[in-house]
């Protein structure tokens, strides 16, 4: 019997399986994702990432949803990766390059007393804004608080991609937002090619929000790092907010800032590790 080692971490809430593919091997990581991921019968999470060598950056990762779906980048899931590789001495410098699906980052890595890491700022690359490239089927070169329709459903949205792509809406009370019902409309919406995430944001003030995440191939998660992001542009575009954020999701809070056009947009947040265990294969 095939035994896999792993480890569970978590990063402001977003949960996510990490294996080692230095040391350990895969053969169908979809179908993985989906057993691990079960919370009933697999170890929890809200995914599986796999950090493998990379031949542009010091580590790659790939990382699929708990549906067994690939996607592109996770702010939160980054900041974990930054973390097991310096814990586990396989990185020995505190800036970090990792290839994701969405493109080279770059991560600084903040040392607890215990020396290993507990805080990681992410650069998060460049936020893209034109409708095509969202993707989407809509015309336009930016898609700021357009009403949309998704049947019986009406909610004004912006559009961006953080290297996945982001449908934001504004609502009144976000813990009174019914995330489970409207998020699946939107994320498998005809309109949106690859799927959409979806964020349901509530404005505390110029410098704060509360944000509630619908996660294609995932469902409500506790966080989302790229969601947060596109969140910081969004209200910036919108003119709700300044540069600078915190944004306080399910799990946790996370800093973020984006300074327009031409910039990156930079965040900062927790990374935990909660346990490793032992997968065996039947």
């Amino acid at each position: 019997m095939k035994q896999i080692n792993f480890t569970k971490m978590e990063g402001a809430g977003n949960d996510y399986i990490y294996i080692n593919l230095f040391e350990e091997s895969v053969d169908n990581p979809s179908d993985l994702a989906i057993a691990m991921s079960h919370r009933h019968f697999g170890v929890g999470s809200d995914g599986l990432v796999l950090i493998t060598p990379s031949q542009k950056a010091d580590l790659r990762m790939i990382m699929f949803n708990s549906d067994g779906s690939e996607s592109e980048m996770c702010g939160n899931a980054i900041r974990c990766v930054g973390k097991f590789a310096w814990d586990r001495k396989m990185v020995t410098e505190k800036s970090i390059t990792v290839e994701t699906g969405a493109g080279i980052k770059t991560l600084d890595l903040f040392l607890a007393g215990s020396g290993l890491v507990d805080t990681v700022t992410v650069k998060m690359g460049e936020p893209e804004l034109d409708a095509a490239k969202i993707p989407s089927q809509l015309t336009g070169e930016m898609i700021i608080n357009q009403p949309f329709e998704f049947g019986d459903l009406k909610l004004s949205g912006t559009l961006v991609s953080m290297g996945n792509p982001h449908f934001v809406t504004y609502v009144e009370n976000v813990q009174e937002t019914p995330v489970e019902v409207w998020g699946p409309i939107i994320e498998n919406a005809s309109m949106f090619p690859n799927k959409i995430n979806v964020e349901f944001v509530q404005l505390v003030s110029r410098t704060e929000v509360i944000q509630r995440t619908w996660e294609r191939g995932a469902g409500e998660t506790w966080a989302c790092g790229t969601g947060a992001s596109a969140v910081c542009v969004a209200g910036v575009l919108n003119g709700f907010t300044e540069s600078a954020i915190t944004n306080h999701l399910t799990g946790g809070d996370l800093k973020l800032t984006w300074e327009g056009k031409g910039h990156e947009v930079i965040k900062e947040g927790p990374a935990r590790e909660v346990f490793s265990g032992i997968w065996s294969l039947d």
